[in-house]
């Protein structure tokens, strides 16, 4: 806030930054190990949601299945795509981890896919987002993943890697 006096007047001027940009952030347990079972995939979200809520970052919705998360998050000016995956992801493992809900040592998988939303299709994702389980009991994680990569114009940087990034491609940038 910036004030001043003119002409015998005080004037207020309001100047601040305000953002907001939705992403549909998406990443896997590693090897896609069917790791958030029945029993504790809610109580997961849960915690993601909670502990997102203690770090600042806006995590409208999250969900997924056994072998994977799907997030709508809301970036404010300061943050970046890869800090909030970084920090949501980290911070769940080791909750999990110390918790000791899984038997083996869990993990999720070092990438994720994010996509930017329009504020008009927020509701859209909200929708899609929530029915995870409805969806995959017609559509496999792997399924839904090349419709995401084939809709995007992703492909992956080596075919042959089982490694390989998407990168996206010529139609994409057009």
């Amino acid at each position: 806030m910036l004030g001043f006096r003119l002409m015998g007047i005080y004037i207020t001027i309001f100047i601040m930054s305000w953002t907001r940009v939705w992403v549909h952030l998406v990443f896997a347990t590693k090897y896609r190990q069917p790791f958030l079972n029945d029993t504790i995939r809610m109580r997961v979200f849960q915690h993601m949601y909670d502990n997102a809520r203690e770090k600042d970052i806006f995590l409208d919705s999250v969900n997924g299945f056994t072998d994977h998360a799907h997030c709508l998050v809301a970036l404010s000016r300061e943050q970046t795509i890869s800090k909030v995956a970084q920090l949501i992801k980290g911070e769940s493992s080791f909750w999990i981890n110390k918790n000791k809900l899984t038997t083996r040592k869990f993990v999720w998988q070092d990438d994720y896919w994010a996509v930017s939303v329009s504020e008009r299709h927020v509701e859209r994702v909200r929708n899609y987002i929530k029915n995870q389980e409805e969806h995959h009991r017609r559509k496999s994680f792997k399924q839904e993943n090349e419709k995401f990569m084939k809709k995007y114009g992703w492909e992956p940087a080596n075919p042959r890697s089982p490694n390989s990034r998407s990168i996206p491609n010529s139609r994409s940038l057009k």
